[in-house]
């Protein structure tokens, strides 16, 4: 490892030498993932959003995802409320309109005949606003350009991924993916994970503890910062287990955190922080472990590195996201309400710990524009005052994930059964009961009244246990002074 740049003792002097580059980076150039391939649902159309475009994604019959302006060229109304149709075009559900993968249509139906219909289909204007597509690693990438020269420079391009998983090797084993959609900023997102001072503070009783663990750190660049590829730091000093730990941004949505062991194992966190709309952000991650020479694997982030089914990882993961989610999403309006124009003006920042967050917020201002170019409206929506809603999932995250709807429909079956067993079990002890005190003629309660009541109980508080699992597929809220 070669350290490219010192970086000076005194915070201010790092923030003063930091240097510019001449060129910008091109926000809509690039390669995004918008979701993930295995939790989409291929018999319908879903919305999603791009750097403030409206989009919808769909599968067509061969099992290849596209993406398509969400907005039919006939009256402007959003193809995420149509439908996929059997011979793999999608529907308009206003007038059956329909178009196929190239975003031609294909069917009009109110037309006066079939002339009349080919006529008008082969019209350009009937014709949807396509972006290029690709899948990679399980992921659905976007392309948020459209037309003949985007198509070609996409082709020119290779999105973010993951180099450990092309490998394809028994020494590295892969976590399940995680998403969610997040009510604060890309950029607040990857702030965040690019300080990992917050992390036993935040995180307590997860990740550490906020009373013991906040130790000074140093952060030293790793990788020439650049324009286009970003910049890398690495913590001095790790615990006493860890040989190197480095931060990695990856423009334009990228965080690699690698944690490399002492005893040769690797921990990789692959986080991807998608640019949706002013004030939100879609987080896609994943924990890659890479085994040592003994064919150990290292720990992962507390206990979401055990087995366990995908749904069970994703609503669990609300114990994690939830406990910095509200900082973030009020830290962004209080600061878009300060009156300095620069980030670096709001805050006090005097300590080496911030040095990535700092270099962040430069690379932004200074060879990315300065923000994200949003389409249509780029204002920033007000601070929600009801915290509870912060703290949905249903629509962040369980409604369009199929593992999830398929887990919870099978847990709510599993809970009525356990409930009728338990009303069954208790009949049947009563019942048994009662000819036992009419033979026996004695009033105590005999045992097969008390077993079908043990029986009872059991099946219920399993049954209430499962309810209250299953609330997490709605909302988790979190309060940091109850945590203790």
């Amino acid at each position: 490892m070669v350290t490219e740049k010192k970086i000076p003792e005194n915070i201010n002097d790092f923030q003063a030498n930091w240097q510019e580059e001449e060129n910008l980076f091109q926000w809509t150039k690039q390669w995004y993932p918008v979701a993930v391939v295995e939790f989409l649902d291929a018999a319908r159309p879903q919305g999603i959003q791009l750097l403030g475009k409206s989009l919808v994604i769909w599968c067509d019959q061969t099992g290849k995802w596209h993406c398509f302006a969400d907005f039919c060229p006939h009256r402007g109304v959003p193809l995420s409320e149509g439908r996929v149709e059997a011979d793999g075009t999608l529907l308009c559900a206003y007038h059956a309109w329909r178009f196929n993968g190239e975003g031609k249509c294909v069917k009009i139906p109110q037309s006066f005949d079939t002339e009349k219909e080919s006529k008008n289909c082969a019209n350009s204007n009937a014709c949807v606003v396509t972006y290029p597509t690709q899948q990679k690693q399980g992921l659905l990438w976007v392309w948020p350009e459209s037309g003949e020269q985007a198509i070609l420079e996409s082709q020119l391009r290779l999105p973010r991924i993951i180099p450990e998983l092309e490998e394809k090797s028994e020494g590295v084993e892969k976590k399940f993916w995680n998403i969610r959609d997040l009510p604060y900023g890309w950029d607040y997102f990857l702030e965040n994970v690019a300080d990992p001072a917050h992390v036993t503070v935040s995180h307590h009783g997860l990740m550490g503890s906020r009373y013991s663990e906040g130790k000074y750190y140093d952060m030293i660049p790793t990788k020439k910062l650049s324009t286009q590829e970003g910049f890398a730091f690495e913590i001095v000093p790790t615990a006493s287990t860890i040989e190197q730990a480095i931060h990695d941004f990856q423009p334009p949505c990228h965080m690699r955190i690698v944690s490399t062991f002492k005893d040769g194992g690797k921990f990789i966190l692959a986080l991807y922080v998608i640019p949706t709309r002013p004030g939100w952000c879609r987080h896609i991650g994943c924990q890659i472990l890479v085994k040592n020479d003994q064919g150990k694997l290292p720990k992962g982030i507390a206990f979401f590195a055990l087995p366990m089914p995908i749904w069970l990882g994703h609503i669990l993961a609300s114990l994690f996201l939830h406990q910095d989610l509200v900082f973030l999403h009020y830290q962004e309006k209080n600061l878009a309400q300060q009156s300095h124009q620069k980030w670096i003006e709001s805050v006090y920042t005097p300590n080496p710990q911030d040095k990535m967050v700092i270099t962040f917020r430069k690379w932004l201002e200074n060879r990315a524009g300065g923000g994200i170019p949003w389409e249509g409206n780029s204002q920033l929506p007000t601070a929600e005052l009801d915290k509870r809603k912060l703290f949905d999932v249903w629509e962040t995250h369980t409604k369009d994930c199929q593992v999830c709807q398929k887990a919870l429909s099978n847990l709510n079956r599993l809970i009525w059964g356990l409930w009728i067993g338990a009303i069954a079990s208790l009949c049947l002890g009563l019942l048994l009961d009662a000819r036992i005190v009419a033979v026996e003629k004695t009033f105590a309660p005999s045992a097969a009244f008390l077993w079908g009541l043990a029986i009872a109980l059991i099946l219920a508080g399993g049954g209430y246990f499962l309810k209250k699992l299953t609330r997490l597929f709605y909302v988790y809220e979190f309060e940091h002074a109850h945590n203790d």
